[in-house]
């Protein structure tokens, strides 16, 4: 009894029993709050970084006077040679030396190549032999037929003198007919030799590899030490010494699509630039329309003839070419082109309207512009944004007025 007493009296709370000592160290939950706070403010920071939408943006680009008044249609295409060819031997063998290198220039005739010739130099060698064996069998045939024709001769008169007889004569006659016979044979196998050692001798020059025509080497396919072979065999062997092009037969090849060829002529005349050199606009004209359509891509190609030869106009560059009015390009005055051109890219649709997104200071603005005339991959824009801004191409469709961007690199 007494000790479930002491153990009540335990268990009993003193009301006014003074408070603990408080400790000098906060307690941890008090941390808690400035904890959060900061994360929030970092996280916030954080995306308000990494909002920013990357795009990719172009300039805006003022109009000429011969893309606005003068060009009827745009397209682009690439340079191409007319007159190339990929150089090879006639013969299979192993290359002994090779004399060209890229950007070099030969001539006509010009050696670009040396086989090994040892083979080629036996064979020459052995028809030379045959020739002089079937030359001398030759001479001495042809002295023993003048032999049997004096003997002949001396028979007749003798046979006429009644001092030998008919089948001694005919003996004679006989020996010498025979031997006429194997001359003439000796002759042709002498000419057959004469025109083996011809071949021989062209085998050798097989061996040697020429330049078809003038031209600039493209490409060096074959070093020395390798087999090389005028037909494709597989494995290891080349099939070629060297790629050399005339630039003088350069062109332009475009295709255009079926829907505009027939504001296409020959004769017309055209501006081509270059994608290396934007600034430099080279005068062109219509060489022919092909007769024939590709079903893939529904374009017809047309050939376009350079005016300009210069060394920096090269093979598969790309080109962009106007194809112009000439009635309207030789108008002494013409009025300043309106507008200015961007990437058909940058162009977007919304609410029925037309669009672009113009970059300022690290956001983007939506501007309504009126579209003008198709320009190949660009577009005339008449009004809504001004030469020398940059617009934003491919928008995404969440990208709104007043986005922060990023502009992508190159």
């Amino acid at each position: 009894m007494n000790a479930s007493a002491e153990l009540l009296k335990e268990l009993r709370i003193e009301r006014n029993a003074p408070p603990p000592p408080s400790s000098s160290r906060p307690k941890w939950w008090v941390l808690v709050p400035v904890v959060a706070a900061v994360a929030a403010a970092a996280f916030w920071f954080g995306a308000g970084r990494t909002s920013a939408v990357e795009v990719q943006t172009a300039p805006v680009v003022a109009m000429t006077n011969t893309t606005a008044s003068a060009s009827v249609l745009d397209a682009s295409g690439y340079v191409v040679a007319r007159r190339m060819a990929t150089v090879s031997a006639k013969v299979t063998g192993r290359v002994l030396e090779v004399l060209i290198e890229e950007g070099m220039r030969v001539e006509e005739g010009q050696v670009m190549a040396r086989l090994d010739p040892v083979d080629a130099d036996a064979q020459f060698t052995l028809a030379g032999a045959q020739l002089a064996a079937a030359r001398s069998q030759m001479d001495s045939l042809m002295a023993q037929v003048r032999q049997a024709e004096a003997e002949a001769t001396r028979m007749a008169a003798l046979i006429e003198r009644k001092l030998v007889s008919t089948s001694q004569y005919d003996a004679a006659v006989a020996q010498r007919d025979t031997l006429r016979a194997q001359y003439v044979t000796a002759q042709r196998n002498a000419k057959v030799a004469a025109d083996s050692l011809e071949i021989a001798r062209n085998g050798v020059d097989n061996t040697i590899v020429r330049a078809p025509f003038a031209g600039v080497v493209i490409a060096k396919a074959a070093q020395p030490g390798e087999i090389v072979s005028p037909l494709a065999t597989g494995g290891y062997t080349r099939t070629g010494i060297g790629t050399i092009v005339d630039m003088g037969s350069l062109e332009v090849e475009v295709d255009v699509g079926e829907s505009y060829i027939g504001r296409v002529q020959p004769g017309m005349p055209v501006e081509a630039v270059l994608n290396a050199y934007p600034d430099w606009k080279i005068p062109a004209e219509v060489i022919a329309i092909i007769p024939a359509a590709d079903r893939g891509k529904a374009t017809v190609k047309v050939r376009v003839a350079l005016h300009d030869r210069d060394s920096r106009i090269v093979p598969e560059m790309g080109v962009r070419v106007s194809f112009l009015d000439a009635g309207r390009v030789e108008e002494p005055e013409q009025q300043s082109p309106r507008g200015v051109r961007v990437p058909k890219r940058a162009i977007v649709q919304r609410d029925g309207r037309s669009q672009v997104f113009i970059v300022q200071d690290g956001k983007v603005a939506l501007r309504d512009v009126e579209v003008g005339s198709a320009l190949g991959d660009g577009r005339q824009v008449l009004s809504g944004i001004a030469a020398g801004q940059i617009v934003v191409l491919d928008a995404p469709a969440e990208l709104k007025d007043g986005d922060a961007v990023r502009i992508a690199l190159p």
